[in-house]
């Protein structure tokens, strides 16, 4: 059984999980889209909102003593969602379909029955794991100021 903290902060990860991939039905159809794919219409924005979250999703993994393969099988589905997101619109389109956030969460929930006590190396390992989102996220920022700055230099 949870305990009380456990339960909502589990409460809280299904509700931001539910509005980043699932929030809003498309009309005329039964395809439900979150915020995820909408954020990602605006450059820069998108392709960090979705990492940040996952973040917090693997963190709350590890305390909750999700074991480390399937932590890295999250941290996959994250950049996945990062790498491929951040392709315009296509990206976008691939965010609507894929949701990771939804998908990290249910690894999430299977997991939890499965508890041990967090090591050093555990506390590493996470790190990392945020370092590289952070990194992944920012890649695509990072092309567009270089491509920027080249346009600028054609034109002027």
């Amino acid at each position: 059984m949870l305990r009380p903290s456990r339960s909502q902060r589990l409460e809280a990860l299904r509700k931001a999980a539910r509005l980043l991939d699932s929030a809003f039905v498309v009309p005329g159809t039964s395809f439900r889209i979150g915020l995820d794919p909408l954020l990602g219409l605006v450059p820069g924005l998108g392709e960090l909102a979705s990492p940040i979250f996952a973040i917090g999703i693997l963190w709350h993994a590890h305390e909750f003593g999700v074991p480390r393969p399937v932590l890295f099988r999250m941290m996959f589905n994250v950049a996945i969602d990062a790498l491929v997101g951040a392709i315009p619109v296509a990206g976008d389109v691939f965010d609507a379909a894929w949701k990771a956030n939804t998908a990290n969460l249910a690894l999430l929930e299977r997991h939890m029955s499965e508890p041990r006590p967090a090591t050093p190396g555990d506390w590493a390992f996470v790190a990392a794991m945020g370092t590289t989102l952070l990194v992944v996220a920012a890649i695509p920022i990072v092309i567009v100021g270089w491509a920027a700055v080249a346009l600028g230099r054609l034109l002027f």
